[in-house]
Formats: structure tokens, sequence, C-alpha cells
């Protein structure tokens, strides 16, 4: 993933007619980026009253596509609620070229959008049919970044970059309840805080890995992953090789060089549901 300095994404920006006073620039209350969000997070529950373990699911940096769809059914038919964590849409970046920015490191990075997941786990601690002892945070690409950045700011104790301080949560712990995360395709490169820190907290993690990927460098996720391993953190690392970047993923830009892969996308989401029952089991 090539990134593009701030001061260029801005230029860029402003050839594109974005507007940069929105909220990805500035800093937030909780409670204000909760009202900027929370209309747009799209939630779902399995049959039954609960309370149900809840996923948190976070999207690539074109905003939410089908395989978070995916991801749902698999998880709502295994006894999971899930709520699909949409940055995109509420701030006016779903469209190409816009997203773009997004990719290039250059507008809403994993540690700004990393305060996008902290609201919204402290929202889900609310809801009534959630359990809140056992939530789980789910990224694609992007949306990894997004996770291994917040869980490496919580741990050093920083605020995400779009926030003015961290939301209420028990204990102070912004991760608490938090029993797995599960990164695929991540970007770990240098502008990844996650990447340079570390972090020193035993969540469960599993991180599936592209073999030769052209968007991110693989090597770089999986020597983070060494590292933390060393650590004695719990982390599982599956390398999927003849596929691309988001192979479970159908919908594409136009003359996008990524393919979808049906197979892998079905080994994907047994994986997942198996390591979701194994890891936040009561």
């Amino acid at each position: 993933m090539g990134l593009l300095g701030l001061g260029i994404g801005m230029a860029l920006a402003g050839q594109l007619g974005l507007r940069l006073n929105n909220r990805a620039l500035l800093k937030d209350r909780p409670e204000e980026l909760s009202a900027l969000l929370r209309p747009y997070c799209q939630i779902a529950t399995p049959d039954g009253d609960g309370p149900f373990p809840m996923a948190l699911l976070a999207s690539g940096c074109d905003g939410p596509k089908d395989n978070l769809d995916t991801w749902r059914v698999a998880l709502n038919g295994a006894g999971w609620a899930t709520m699909i964590v949409d940055s995109h849409t509420p701030r006016g970046f779903e469209d190409d070229p816009v997203w773009r920015l997004i990719c290039s490191g250059a507008l809403l990075p994993g540690r700004a959008r990393a305060g996008d997941l902290a609201v919204a786990l402290a929202d889900a601690r609310q809801l009534a049919f959630v359990d809140a002892s056992r939530l789980a945070l789910i990224g694609a690409s992007h949306g990894g970044w997004a996770v291994l950045d917040l869980l490496a700011l919580a741990v050093a104790g920083r605020v995400p970059e779009n926030l003015t301080n961290w939301p209420d949560a028990p204990g102070g712990d912004a991760l608490a309840g938090v029993q797995a995360m599960a990164v695929f395709y991540p970007y770990c490169g240098r502008a990844s805080y996650a990447a340079r820190r570390g972090w020193q907290r035993d969540i469960p993690m599993l991180m599936i890995l592209v073999e030769d990927d052209q968007i991110v460098d693989e090597q770089e996720c999986n020597s983070l992953a060494k590292r933390q391993s060393q650590g004695n953190h719990s982390i599982i690392v599956k390398q999927f090789s003849n596929v691309t970047h988001g192979f479970d993923q159908k919908i594409k830009s136009h003359f996008s060089s990524l393919r979808y892969d049906n197979f892998k996308t079905e080994k994907l989401v047994k994986i997942l549901v198996q390591y979701l029952s194994k890891t936040a089991d009561p």
C-alpha cells in the first residue's frame, strides 16, 4: 500500500471537491462521533432473544461491500449478533475516487478509524440483546488496520486521532469485553501504529494473509505476528495462496485486478466461525 503524505492527500481531496472541514479531519467527542455513525450501523441478530455475543465488522477502504454480508450471515447462523460499522457513508466517502484517498492513507488512516470502532464498541455494550462480555472485532484490509491500531492505541493509552477522549467503558477499558479479533489481509506497514509499537495485551487474534499480496505486504504482517507471538500473545496466522487481496469480495471497482474466489471465501468463513466458537465461548 503506497502512502501519500497528509498534505498531498488534502491537495488531492481539494481537487476532487471534497470538503475538508468534515469529521474525518477533526476530533470529535465520543458522543458526537457515535451520533454520526450510529444511524448507518447495520445490526443483525440470530433467532431468539439473546443475549448474544456480538462481532463488529469493519470494511476495506472502499466501504462496506458484499464480503461483510457474507460474514454476517455466517456469524448470525452461528449464534452471533453483528454490527457493520460504516465509516464511509456518514462522511460521504463511499464513492470513487474519494475512497481511494482512504486506501492511500491520506484520509482516515487506521489510527483515526480506530475511533469509529471504539465508539461502536461502547454503543454495542449498551444493547440489551448483547452479551457485553463476549465481543469480537473483525476487519478486512483497511478495516484490519483499524482493528490492529485500536488494540495498540488502547493498550498504550493513546486516544485515536479522531476522538478528543476515549468513550466511557467498564473500568475505563476501551477494549472491555473484547474476547477475540480477526484481521484479513490487513495493512501492517510503517504507517500502522500497531506495527511500529506492538501491544502488551493478550487478546486472541486470527490473521489471514494472502501470499504475494499485491496491495499490502503480507511479510510485514508475518513479521508483526512473529514479534507478538514471541511475547506470548495468541496469534493464529493462516496464509492463503493462489488468491488476490480481497478474494472474498465480489463487488470490485472498474478495471480492478482483484478476483473473487468462492471456494476460498467459504474456507475463510468456516475458519472464522470455528475460531470464534473456540475463543469467545463462555
